[in-house]
């Protein structure tokens, strides 16, 4: 059965009168996420912190200056990019999400990766990690590796917090972004080739036209 295709404004509409888990009790702000409706690159976090949740928006604390800087060492901006959590509440005191939560929040994510289509979805550490890959394998052995989830290709990260705690995790931040820069890139140059041939009348490029498509 087809699943309908929903804009992302129809999901947000769904996102701001949510009380299927507890943590709207204590919610100031909803975060939906923000973006590009068209995003190229989605990228997942866990949950909203403090900040996020008084201004109802997505990292917009230390480590969402650290995230706009990763970005811009990758030629992307905010803007380009949709960012989004698979919480779209705070839980309390920053705690873990609970596994019923995730479960009660699961279907607006879903709904949003549907709507934006990415190329590519990055996600931020354990928790947005393994949500997306079905898998319980931690973020140490998975970031850096080229994912895929159902059609999605994925490219799992450290969580930007963590190397504002822990140093040695910046360079590998950097060298991951390099990698999504490089990935985005390729894409768009192989779609301008494909646009180039087909409007020259040739048959229109294949995936092996991808070359620099993830091993």
């Amino acid at each position: 059965m087809k699943v309908e295709k929903l804009s992302l404004e129809q999901i947000r509409a769904q996102v701001t009168d949510c009380r299927r888990c507890e943590l709207c009790e204590g919610r100031t702000n909803v975060v939906f996420g923000e973006g590009d409706p068209h995003a190229r690159v989605l990228i997942i976090g866990e949950a909203p912190g403090k900040n996020e949740d008084l201004k109802g928006r997505p990292f917009v604390g230390a480590a969402g200056k650290f995230l706009d800087e990763l970005l811009a060492h990758a030629g992307l901006a905010r803007e380009e990019v949709f960012i989004a959590n698979v919480l779209k509440c705070r839980p309390p005191s920053n705690r873990n999400p609970r596994s019923d939560e995730i479960e009660a929040c699961a279907p607006y994510l879903r709904m949003q990766t549907r709507s934006i289509n990415p190329d590519i979805i990055v996600t931020m550490g354990n928790f947005a990690t393994q949500f997306i890959l079905r898998t319980g394998v931690g973020i140490t052995r998975l970031r850096g590796t080229w994912q895929t989830a159902g059609k999605f290709v994925v490219f799992p990260i450290f969580h930007p917090a963590a190397a504002i705690y822990d140093r040695s995790k910046r360079d590998v931040l950097f060298s991951d972004f390099d990698r999504i820069g490089q990935y985005v890139r390729d894409r768009i140059a192989a779609e301008q080739q494909s646009k180039q041939i087909a409007e020259n009348g040739e048959a229109p490029a294949t995936a092996a036209a991808f070359a620099s498509d993830p091993e």
